[in-house]
């Protein structure tokens, strides 16, 4: 074999390595059953936040307690380790993080807010529909 195969055999397996080591570290979102189960790994939760339960701010230890409830209704206490600004106003958050016994630990919160392009009914008041598509 020539040289430069066996340099091309060896680019192209360790992509092929690289690859298979990306593909293993992708995150797929679990519900609070399974982050349980699966404790202490880490791994990502979608889903809303329960505006009927207290939510609460240690300033002190700087934590956030508060109920979330996953895609399947299970709901579950999570904290996290700073406040975030319009928490309760956000339509959907993602939680990356672990379980511990007692609740869910979020290190990482995303949001998804409300759009302020829609009114309540998710419906642009400056725009006008025809035939259920929006013209300007």
């Amino acid at each position: 074999m020539k040289r430069s195969s066996i340099v091309l055999l060896a680019v192209v397996a360790l992509l092929i390595g690289a690859l298979l080591v990306t593909l293993q570290d992708a995150s797929v979102y679990a519900t609070f059953e399974m982050a349980k189960k699966q404790q202490p790994e880490t791994v990502t939760v979608v889903a809303t936040l329960d505006l009927e339960a207290p939510m609460d701010f240690d300033p002190k230890g700087s934590i956030l307690t508060f109920q979330a409830i996953d895609k399947r209704a299970a709901r579950y206490r999570a904290l996290q380790s700073a406040q975030t600004h319009r928490f309760e106003r956000s339509e959907e958050i993602t939680l990356t993080g672990h379980f511990t016994d007692s609740a869910f630990i979020a290190t990482e919160i995303l949001m998804k807010c409300p759009s302020k392009y829609t009114d309540g009914e998710g419906v642009n008041p400056d725009i006008i529909y025809t035939d259920n598509q929006p013209s300007s």
